[in-house]
């Protein structure tokens, strides 16, 4: 559910108001870290440009690195374009209704997306756990374990079902308040 409202109607007192606010503090934080993944994925990019096309050499670690960091990137800030609205949604037949059934409809698909979230967080841990006990690397020249590569998937999984949450309980709370 998008922020379609101002933050004044936000719970500001209890364990609900405090569980929306660490999860506001907790996408934000990891949005920065997404932040961080993205540049160094374009640095390795600037570097793989260099030494493939300046230099005349082959590159051995910076695609799959690439591939590894922006990938991580778009998983890690998942929460935060959830949290702020910034995600893509049809929202034609829900805005044209109004009402009791608007707010329906945005809580089942708020639901829905929550399921779906908690479901790849499950499929997630398990993929990253598998790779770690397994000793799963990547296969290519560059070898690294593979792991790493998928622990944003999961953490990213993660903290988007839990900012769900947070986002259905901040709708409901702006919803009530406004008859």
């Amino acid at each position: 559910m998008a922020h379609t409202s101002s933050h004044t109607l936000l719970p500001n007192r209890g364990v609900i108001g405090a569980y929306i606010r660490m999860m506001d503090v907790i996408s934000g934080a990891t949005a920065v870290l997404a932040s961080v993944a993205l540049a160094a994925g374009v640095l390795a990019v600037c570097h793989m440009i260099f030494v493939r096309y300046a230099l005349g050499q082959s590159t051995t670690w910076q695609t799959e690195f690439t591939v590894f960091t922006i990938t991580g990137a778009m998983l890690l800030g998942a929460p935060y374009v959830l949290m702020t609205g910034g995600h893509v949604a049809v929202t034609v037949l829900p805005d044209a209704i109004g009402g009791w059934l608007r707010k329906a409809m945005l809580l089942a698909a708020s639901l829905v997306g929550l399921g779906f979230c908690i479901a790849l967080s499950y499929g997630a841990w398990l993929y990253v756990l598998e790779a770690w006990h397994g000793g799963w690397t990547t296969g290519t020249v560059w070898n690294p374990p593979l792991w790493p590569a998928l622990l944003p998937m999961a953490i990213g999984a993660s903290l988007l079902s839990l900012q769900y949450i947070a986002e259905i309980i901040r709708g409901e709370a702006n919803h009530g308040s406004s008859h």
